[in-house]
């Protein structure tokens, strides 16, 4: 157990939901609820006041929704992982989440061991993903690629490539990833190009996802 229990920030506009949520930390030696938000401009007040280590964050939202939330806790505070907690696993839901750069992706049916270790994985720089969420990515939906067979994987990634994804799982920019392995943006960008080449896909949350289903990151 860590020295200091996990901060944890509790985002969604139902107050019945919130409630429960909280209910299911209780009680957990090593995670404690700090705040909760009813949507994302609470959400990134509180954030500044409380400083989470993670936040479960519902998708859809009034006034800013969650994605939109996520792209400026992402900005303001890039050491706070959010974990997306909703009922909707649709491809461009999960699409938008994955691009905003979440740690995870759940659905509200967890069961409550499942959601404590998606907090401390999330809070260890995991990634964590419904199974209905890692089979749409894998089988291509979340890049627009229903209704056809997915392209054969050409090869493995290189090392710098998969340092590059392993960047971009983590929510990095291509900016951000560029500063973190010193090169270029240009760079990045073909790092990328060829990662999606080798796995058979033509977007950054496909990538990551076979890369996980291939145990690469």
């Amino acid at each position: 157990m860590p020295e200091h229990p996990l901060r944890l920030m509790i985002v969604d506009d139902h107050p019945v939901v919130r409630d429960g949520l909280r209910g299911m930390f209780d009680g957990v030696p090593d995670i404690t609820v700090v705040a909760e938000a009813a949507d994302g401009h609470q959400a990134l007040a509180l954030a500044r006041a409380e400083r989470p280590d993670v936040v479960l964050m519902d998708l859809r939202m009034p006034g800013l929704d969650g994605v939109g939330a996520i792209e400026r806790l992402r900005a303001d505070h890039p050491r706070v992982r959010v974990v997306v907690l909703t009922t909707y696993d649709a491809d461009a839901d999960v699409s938008r989440a994955l691009a905003a750069g979440v740690a995870g992706y759940l659905l509200k049916d967890a069961p409550r061991e499942e959601l404590h270790q998606a907090v401390r994985t999330a809070a260890a720089g995991g990634r964590v993903l419904a199974p209905s969420v890692m089979a749409l990515l894998v089988g291509g939906l979340a890049g627009g690629l229903a209704g056809g067979p997915a392209p054969a994987a050409a090869g493995v990634p290189s090392p710098r490539e998969l340092e590059v994804l392993r960047l971009i799982a983590a929510g990095a920019t291509n900016r951000e990833a560029a500063r973190a392995l010193l090169i270029s943006e240009t760079t990045v960008k073909t790092h990328l190009s060829h990662v999606f080449a080798k796995l058979g896909v033509d977007n950054r949350a496909a990538a990551v996802a076979v890369a996980m289903e291939r145990r690469l990151i």
